[in-house]
């Protein structure tokens, strides 16, 4: 049947692979869209079953071929997204503003049911930001093609998958001093990767269309109190630094001579506003789905793997310590 279909556009990262396995687990059938199926495909198809699957190969602005994916399919979820500008086109506004338009002004012309488009909190107030104007561009040129259109505006999105726990624990298990900005004051409600698909997967089973809504999770904390919680679950202490702007503007002028960045003057714009609902708009829990996931107990699941030890470093610790009992 046709509104089992979905054509997903991103599917490839974290929240596309959970995705993926959400749905094809509820019986829909999936096309993902890839830019290159050769160093994707082995990822994206893995998520699910042979028949439920299909993986197709085109350049996202590339609309003659597009076009035709929305011939069979009435639900289209959009992923895509960057965090720093590259090369060939990979600007911004390509990327967060006219693909999302093209998406939505296809979704109209093809009646899908839905049209499902994945943008960022914070962005209404991080007007000196490239990344957050080029995400408030797009969600507005899709208003105006598609006006039924659900916009979903996550906070930071972590699992094992993820590049911010993971790339955070990393630098704190190498760094014996970690730099701050802005004091570590900025405010996350960090949303697990699976509430987050549930969430996607609620609006889709249970027809809801609304504008915007804020996808967050059960907890607030500040940049300060999530590196913290990092140290405390790796097992490890370490100094955190509060440095000047200026000094860390120079450091990320640097960083951005790497070919992946570990921070960006844009990024770092980003950082001096708090990532939390804003109140305005209505929230993944009072659509219906709340988050049920605890930052600490989902991260120490695979903290592990940055700790000194590795798996068995607590159960070990546990089991010297007994024998030490038994031999005192």
């Amino acid at each position: 049947m046709k509104e089992k279909n979905c054509l997903i556009f991103g599917g490839s990262g974290q929240i596309g692979r959970n995705l993926i396995r959400k749905l094809t687990k509820n019986n829909y059938k999936v096309t993902v869209v890839t830019r290159n199926i050769h160093q994707k495909s082995y990822i994206i198809k893995t998520q699910a079953n042979a028949g439920y699957i299909e993986i197709v190969e085109a350049n996202i602005f590339d609309e003659k071929k597009i076009r035709q994916l929305f011939k069979k399919t009435d639900i289209c979820i959009n992923l895509v997204g960057i965090l720093y500008e590259k090369k060939r086109g990979n600007t911004f506004k390509n990327i967060h503003s006219v693909f999302p338009s093209l998406l939505a002004k296809l979704s109209k012309e093809y009646n899908v049911k839905h049209f499902i488009h994945l943008s960022a909190l914070g962005i209404n107030e991080a007007i000196n930001s490239d990344y957050a104007k080029s995400k408030l561009e797009g969600e507005n040129n899709i208003f105006k093609n598609f006006p039924l259109a659900t916009i979903l505006r996550p906070s930071v999105v972590y699992s094992v998958d993820d590049n911010f726990t993971t790339n955070l624990m990393t630098l704190l298990s190498r760094m014996p001093i970690f730099p701050i900005f802005y004091n570590g004051s900025t405010k996350f409600s960090p949303i697990h990767c699976s509430d987050l698909t549930d969430t996607i997967y609620y609006i889709i089973s249970k027809n809801i269309y609304s504008k915007v809504i804020e996808c967050v999770g059960p907890d607030t904390y500040t940049f300060k109190q999530i590196l913290n919680q990092l140290l405390e679950l790796m097992n490890k202490k370490r100094f955190l630094f509060p440095i000047p702007l200026f000094i860390a503007e120079i450091q990320a002028r640097i960083f951005e001579l790497m070919p992946k960045p570990l921070l960006t003057r844009d990024q770092l714009k980003l950082l001096k506003y708090d990532n939390i609902k804003s109140g305005k708009y209505k929230t993944n829990s009072e659509i219906g789905i709340p988050s049920i996931r605890k930052f600490n107990q989902e991260v120490k699941k695979y903290c592990y793997m940055w700790k000194d030890g590795g798996q068995f470093s607590t159960e070990k610790y546990l089991i010297e310590k007994d024998f030490d009992n038994k031999i005192s």
